[in-house]
Formats: C-alpha cells, structure tokens, sequence
C-alpha cells in the first residue's frame, strides 16, 4: 500500500514537472519574438494618415511572419526572421505632439522592451523620439518624415526612406525651369506656404534657398498654426503678393482647408508645388474632388505608377484589407512598409539582433526594395536614403499624372492651372 503510494507520487511529481517543462518551453518559443514600436499620429489633426502608416507596417510585418512566395519581395518567401524569430508590433500614438512621441518612445523602449521603433510621419515627432532612440543607442527607422535636418545630425541609428524636402525643393525649381523655357509658362516670382512646425518651417527654408539659387523672388512668406479653422487671412496674404507659383506645406485636413480657401477667394497662382503631404493623400484628393485637380506635387507613390513598380499591387492588396475606408497605399504609407523591410533584411543578413551590428550592416549594403521607386535603398552618414526618388505629379481627372523627370512623364502639365470659374 504504502510502496503503490509512493509510486502514484512519484508519478504525480513527474507529470507535474512534465507540465512545468511543458510550458517552460512554450514560455521559450514565445520569447522567440522581435518587439518592434510603431509611433504615430492615430489621433489628431492627421490621425487618418497615421493609421495608415500603421496599416502599412503591419502589412510588412504579415508578409515577414508568414510564407508568400507568391509576392516579388524580398523575406516574401519563408516564415519570420533568424530561423524562426516572429516579429511583434506594439502600437503607440504621439497624436501629433512632439512631447507625447518623446515620452511614448522612452515608454516603447523601456517598459514595452521594443527592439527598434518605426515611426512617426511627422518631422516635429520624429526628431525627439529618434533623439531617445539615438540616446538608448537603439535603431530608429523613419519612413516618410521629410525634415532635412534629421539627417544632418550625425545620428549612427537613425535611417529614413524618403526624400528631403530639399531634393523635392530643387526638382520643384528644375520643373519650373524647365516650363519656363518650353511651356513659355512665365514664372519669376514664389510664395511659400506652411505649417509652422519642423516639417513646414525646413521646408519653406528649403524652397527659399532653392528658388533664390535659381534666380526666383520669394514675394511671400506665410506661416499657419496646424489644425487651423480658417486661412482667410493666410491666402489673403498671398493672394495680395500674387506669386507665380507656390511651394506648399500643408498636412492632412489643413491642405484641404487651404484649396478651398483659394477657391473661396477665386485666386489661383499659374503653379502650385507641394512637399508630398496633403496633396497626395488619396482620402484628401477624394474629398476635395475637381477642386484638387491641377494642382502638382512630389509623389514617391499612386496606383498609377504601377508600370513602374509592378512588385507592389499584389503587397498592396494586404494593405488595403488593413484600411478603414479600404484605400491603396501613398507615399507616406509606402515609406513606412520599406522601414520595416529594409531592418529586417538587414537583421536576416547580419544574423544578429545587436542594435549597433545591425546599424552597421544598414550602412555596409545596398538593399533591394521593390516598394521604393528605384526599387533600391542605401544609406549615407547621418541615415538618409540616397536613393530616394519622388516625381513631380500632377492631379488631372483625379489622377496623379507623371510630369517630370520628362523620362518618367506620361502626361503634359497644365500650367498655368485653369481657373476656378472655368471648371
């Protein structure tokens, strides 16, 4: 009796220290993860635009999980990272405010033990949240913030995809040059428009160095507060200098507010460029319908531009299951599915998970990247794609027609833009 006690407790002691293993391995296949933040406007005056950069990060993060070796892509064709590693997204919101991405990224790292964050479409987010990255020497990959001065800061973990708004100022002014000699558009004076944030103020810099370099007067220098009721005062502004063209920093709603305000007060310039931004939202252009028709700007992706990027349709498809309203992606949100892409490229390539081997290993190569235009990546000191590549677009018919570089046109501009009372 006793002996058949002893053995049923001993049998018991091993099943339970069979469950203990048991879940102790499982405990181990679960820390097989890689914890990557996303920081992005998802409330606010853009949150639209941030949710969609979330939308596309995850896109990227399902394609990496999971086996597709349908999609021309690269992690595409095997399951996860590292022989079995899964990534994690752990999602924050900055709500368009500098102090919250600040404080959300120093949350990310040292409560939610992220590995690197991706993030955070707004340069005035960007450039504190990357500041605590680089602190914590952990790796920070912006996708679409445009701010030329977060690449000039000498950070060794900092790396963004898009271009700056001075190489979209310089084809700005080339494009005019070039209308003015072939188009005859007559073009000798500038406005600038902004908002008055790091993104808007770096790009007014950079448009006015550019177009004073190519012999251009600025004869308007406006400023507004993001998340504006009314711009009366603002167009008012330029409207009274009358520029030839205008260069344009308008996010989200406040690029919607701004056109229909010039409709409002019947003006239009012969051409209006614009750093990316509003203009080319999908959402945006919908709403503003053939109001937003003949207005131009830098554009690194549309559906239009499939020709170009054939890889993408099918990548995109997922992302579209992932939007609410279903759009495809943009320019922005694109940048943000190539972040993730090119650091998990570079962690398979370097078979290491050591921030500073993988930041090292992002500098030493040159990265495919079917979603980028150019279909390649690599990187300078101080993190910048020199690779970057946006076109000039033009909206006719709602539809972001390619006006230049003239390799890559399809569509003669419309300049000067064709009046409000003539639509």
């Amino acid at each position: 009796m006793g002996k058949s006690f002893f053995g049923k407790c001993l049998l018991l002691v091993l099943a339970a220290l069979l469950v203990v293993g048991t879940l102790s391995g499982v405990a181990l296949a679960e820390e097989k993860v890689i914890k990557i933040g996303t920081l992005f406007p998802l409330t606010g005056s853009v949150a639209l635009a941030g949710q969609r950069c979330r939308a596309a990060v995850e896109t990227a993060a399902e394609v990496i999980n999971n086996a597709h070796p349908e999609l021309n892509v690269p992690l595409a064709a095997k399951a996860g990272l590292l022989d079995g590693y899964k990534i994690v997204l752990i999602h924050a919101d900055h709500q368009g405010k500098p102090d919250v991405a600040k404080s959300e990224a120093e949350r990310l790292f040292d409560q939610e033990k992220v590995w690197t964050i991706v993030g955070c479409y707004n340069s005035a987010c960007t450039k504190p949240a990357s500041f605590v990255a680089e602190l914590k020497q952990k790796i920070f990959m912006c996708g679409c913030s445009s701010s030329g001065a977060l690449t000039e800061r000498d950070f060794k973990y900092f790396f963004r995809m898009a271009p700056t708004d001075k190489t979209e100022s310089l084809e700005f002014v080339e494009f005019i040059e070039y209308v003015n000699e072939k188009k005859n558009a007559d073009v000798k004076t500038v406005g600038l428009i902004y908002e008055n944030t790091e993104f808007g103020k770096h790009a007014a810099e950079e448009g006015r160095l550019a177009a004073e370099a190519g012999g251009f007067k600025v004869v308007a220098d406006v400023a507004f507060n993001p998340g504006a009721t009314n711009l009366n005062s603002e167009v008012q502004t330029l409207k009274a200098a009358n520029p030839d063209a205008v260069f344009g920093a308008c996010l989200g709603g406040d690029y919607t507010l701004w056109v229909r305000t010039m409709k409002q007060m019947d003006w239009l310039p012969k051409v209006a460029l614009n750093y990316c931004t509003g203009y080319q939202d999908p959402i945006i252009t919908g709403q503003l319908g053939d109001d937003a028709n003949y207005f131009m700007g830098g554009t690194g992706y549309a559906p239009e531009f499939a020709e170009l990027m054939p890889a993408v349709a099918a990548v995109e498809e997922i992302y579209k299951a992932k939007t609410d309203p279903s759009v495809p992606f943009d320019s922005d949100s694109i940048q943000e599915a190539v972040a993730l892409f090119i650091v998990a490229q570079a962690i398979e390539k370097s078979g290491s998970l050591d921030p500073t081997v993988v930041a090292e290993t992002l500098y030493a190569n040159e990265w495919e990247s079917p979603l980028s235009m150019g279909g390649k990546v690599a990187f300078s000191p101080g993190g910048q794609n020199v690779k970057a590549m946006s076109m000039l677009t033009q909206l006719q018919g709602g539809e972001y027609k390619r006006i230049y570089p003239l390799e890559l046109a399809d569509t003669e501009p419309v300049i000067p833009m064709v009046p409000w009372k003539d639509r």
